[in-house]
């Protein structure tokens, strides 16, 4: 039995690391966290000092029984989770648990933390170790608390004034405040007209173009010319003064550096993943952490490529660098390489300078002699770290802009001129290797690769056509993946490791969705970021929830004690929780809008939140006995839609005609989307149809493709609630409580019943998904018509994504407290 127990997270990471350090260690995986508060109101305590009472992850169970069958046996144990604050916070657990079964007497506990896999740092980390931090463990037990109480007393207040299931979070509330008031701005964005002059000039070296700057005697503005008219004058009486050519007035050239981007961060991997490889941050983070845990390089065996990816250092190891630049003299030249390897600093008040930035294990293994044993994610992601960390210790690039002024003196109106300019490279340096990405051009872009011809002072360069061109200012776009982590990071808000949870907790709360890779918020979450903005002010203050990320960093660095911080954060929020849950208005917490009055009956009509999503309704819930209610289509938002578009739904159910043998046909939303109904049978509406516009023709073919399925569904039934039918996806075997797969060689309709009942005993316990639905007979539920409703209900139609919504989410309570914290970190 090995003498030495050392503990690590994941198991691709444990697998490597045995291999290091041979017989006389045993390396086992805690598979992330070991512990997290019990789920259950009070598992963080105000009134005794916010003691926290934990519990073992039920999924972790088995893995923590191994660990501690291990260490009853070990003479020493390693606790060599990763190297940030929460690594430290499971080495923490780990040791608790162990000192709570008796397991640690006479045993030295050993902190070790390494930001490589590699022989070397494994060796030399097991050689030095410490002793755990508790101002670490503090600081991050704080955090928890802090998510805790925020989830466990906020979340209720959402159930109650905005929509049960709902919950808040002490970090992406303020993410999604951004989203929101980004979005906010974009739809009070008004759209100015302006006109650009440009001249095409023809010279004996090639075509080129220059820029209206002067008009009229002044410099030209971006607004000077705002409508066709005065463009259309403007560019007559400058053709007029030109004559057909335009005369160089200066000459001017300008030699500048571009310096390399610092090596990568957490954060700028991820915003470099997203612009260039189309990576989400969490894609990005799961790749990484293969990277670094292991990948089998043949021979080699399971090697860490890359450096620990939860970093906001950008120092790089002596170590590292000294290969770094032996790699750049020998691929790119002595000239490549610049006299002194380059430092950079971090911008992060709190980055950890002991840590080193994500880069290579050994920049000689280049992307191209690793690219074979790794998969195409992996190697896009290795190949981008490589050359940003060469990049880094290269020599700067050298451009040289041209420009070159033409003046027309004689214009009338006054002097005007042009400017023509262009960059060219005169040294690439670190170009050669890479160039940083951006989310938006700037004006250099245009001009960067352009050549100029040679021109000199006093020379006429023939002017082909002078061109006005209309434009319109754009409002500013939703945020990116890439964006929003750069916006995060600015305001000091989350760290870097947290920054992909956070972007997908946003995402599976549905408060915000994807459209072409930009955040949108969702009525929902733009109902959620409006409330806690209106009323939780201070909470998603961006100021207010960085200072306190820096409490908490300072808690890390013992500089703060955190039971205090705890108190001062406790109290008022507390008070303010209780203040809100009793003073604010249901119909203002959701936004609530009236939108004018209906031109039929002269009532009023309203957009409202309801508890299966967005829907409008014609009448006063307190005056009126009866109202009308119709949910909104996909796409329209309760915040944009207008009158007009809102009485549009009313037109729903439609009479569409009547069926051969004489069934009304009609065309409805309902509580799972559109459909039509001919007597009895409904079918739904494919994604093409369009329930407001959809003919008789094509709604009695969907209706005869329903009777189809249905008809052709049984395969066989035994009489017994044993049968064989088609399913979506294929035949199956359902007897109503559980379904049955057929075996590939089996043929269904050959099937006997003592084999269905035998694949059945066989078959787990139906929990939905693939095979839904319990017996042939059963029919798709009739939807809720847009008709008359007692006010006293005050329910909105059902919603299909509603449904689901309703169905799967837990109480906040569960998912605060049992899911938060492991998300954070998914061993491989």
């Amino acid at each position: 039995m090995a003498k030495n127990l050392l503990i690590v997270e994941s198991p691709a990471k444990a697998k490597t690391i045995n291999k290091y350090l041979g017989k006389d260690f045993q390396v086992l995986a805690s598979y992330g966290h070991v512990r997290d508060l019990k789920p259950k109101e009070g598992a963080v305590d105000p009134e005794r000092h916010f003691a926290m009472h934990y519990e073992i992850i039920e999924r972790n169970e088995k893995h923590v029984d191994a660990i501690a069958k291990a260490a009853k046996l070990a003479d020493d144990i390693y606790l060599a989770t990763d190297l940030d604050r929460e690594g430290e916070a499971i080495s923490w657990h780990i040791s608790e648990i162990l000192k709570d079964r008796g397991l640690t007497k006479g045993k030295q506990l050993h902190r070790v933390v390494f930001s490589e896999i590699t022989p070397k740092a494994i060796k030399a980390a097991v050689a030095a170790p410490r002793e755990l931090s508790l101002d670490m463990v503090d600081a991050q037990q704080a955090r928890r608390a802090l998510d805790y109480l925020v989830g466990f007393n906020l979340s209720p207040v959402l159930w109650r004034k905005v929509q049960r299931g709902l919950s808040a979070g002490r970090v992406q509330s303020p993410a999604l405040r951004m989203i929101v008031e980004r979005e906010e701005e974009i739809e009070a964005f008004k759209a100015r007209e302006y006109w650009t002059v440009e001249a095409q000039l023809r010279h004996a070296e090639g075509e080129f173009s220059a820029k209206l700057t002067r008009l009229n005697g002044k410099k030209f503005e971006q607004f000077d010319l705002t409508n066709e008219a005065d463009a259309m004058a403007a560019r007559a009486a400058l053709k007029e003064a030109a004559h057909g050519r335009l005369t160089v007035s200066e000459v001017g050239s300008k030699e500048r550096k571009r310096r390399p981007a610092p090596p990568f961060t957490t954060s700028t991997l991820q915003q470099e993943a997203a612009r260039k490889l189309g990576f989400t941050t969490s894609r990005t983070m799961k790749v990484a952490q293969g990277l670094y845990e292991g990948v089998s390089l043949g021979s080699e065996g399971n090697v860490g490529l890359i450096t620990y990816m939860r970093t906001d250092s950008v120092a790089l190891s002596e170590d590292a660098l000294g290969e770094l630049r032996a790699l750049i003299a020998r691929d790119f030249g002595q000239k490549a390489l610049p006299d002194h390897a380059q430092f950079y600093k971090a911008k992060s008040k709190n980055a950890q300078e002991a840590h080193e930035a994500i880069r290579p294990t050994s920049a000689m293994r280049t992307p191209r002699e690793v690219a074979a044993f790794l998969n195409d994610e992996q190697r896009k992601l290795y190949e981008l770290i490589w050359k940003r960390t060469v990049a880094c210790q290269m020599i700067h690039a050298t451009l040289n802009t041209v420009s070159v002024d033409f003046e027309l003196p004689h214009a009338a109106g006054g002097p005007a001129a042009f400017r023509a300019t262009g960059t060219t490279v005169v040294d690439p340096g670190f170009l050669a290797v890479y160039e940083e990405g951006r989310d938006q051009k700037n004006a250099d872009d245009d001009d960067e690769g352009r050549r100029l011809p040679r021109l000199e002072k006093g020379e006429q360069v023939p002017l082909h056509e002078i061109a006005a061109d209309q434009h319109f200012t754009e409002p500013p776009p939703r945020y990116s993946e890439a964006s929003l982590v750069k916006a995060l990071e600015e305001y000091g808000i989350g760290r870097p490791s947290t920054y992909a949870s956070i972007i997908q907790v946003l995402l599976n709360r549905e408060y915000v969705l994807l459209d072409n890779r930009r955040f949108k918020p969702t009525d929902i979450g733009r109902a959620v970021g409006k409330f806690l903005t209106q009323h939780f002010t201070r909470y998603v203050d961006y100021d207010f929830t960085a200072k306190l990320e820096d409490e908490l960093d300072a808690v890390s660095r013992g500089e703060e004690a955190w039971v205090p911080l705890m108190q001062r954060f406790w109290q008022p929020f507390k008070q303010q929780v209780e203040e809100k849950t009793e003073s604010v208005d249901r119909s203002e917490a959701t936004g609530a809008r009236e939108l004018g009055s209906d031109p039929k009956s002269g009532k009023p009509v309203f957009v409202r939140l309801g508890r299966f999503g967005p829907y409008a309704a014609i009448g006063d819930k307190d005056s009126d006995e009866k109202l009308q209610f119709a949910s909104l289509r996909p796409g329209q938002s309760m915040h944009t839609i207008t009158l007009e578009e809102a009485l549009e739904l009313f037109k729903l159910p439609r009479k569409l005609g009547a069926a051969p043998n004489g069934d009304e046909v009609s065309v409805g939303v309902g509580r799972f989307g559109p459909f039509v109904k001919q007597g009895s049978t409904y079918a739904s509406l494919k994604p093409e149809d369009d329930p407001y516009t959809i003919e008789l023709p094509r709604a009695l073919q969907l209706v005869e493709d329903k009777l189809t399925m249905l008809a052709n569904r049984v395969i066989l039934d035994f009489g017994n609630g044993v049968q064989v039918l088609n399913g979506r996806y294929g035949p199956y075997i359902t007897d109503g409580e559980k379904n049955a797969r057929i075996p590939k060689d089996q043929e269904p309709k050959e099937l006997t019943e003592a084999q269905c009942l035998e694949l059945l005993a066989a078959a787990p316990v139906k929990k939905g998904g693939r095979f839904g639905r319990k017996t042939a007979a059963k029919k798709e539920p009739a939807a809720k018509k847009t008709v008359v409703k007692k006010a006293a209900t005050k329910k909105a139609p059902a919603k299909k994504t509603a449904t689901k919504k309703t169905a799967t989410k837990k109480t906040a309570a569960k998912k605060t407290a049992t899911k938060k914290a492991a998300a954070k970190k998914t061993p491989a």
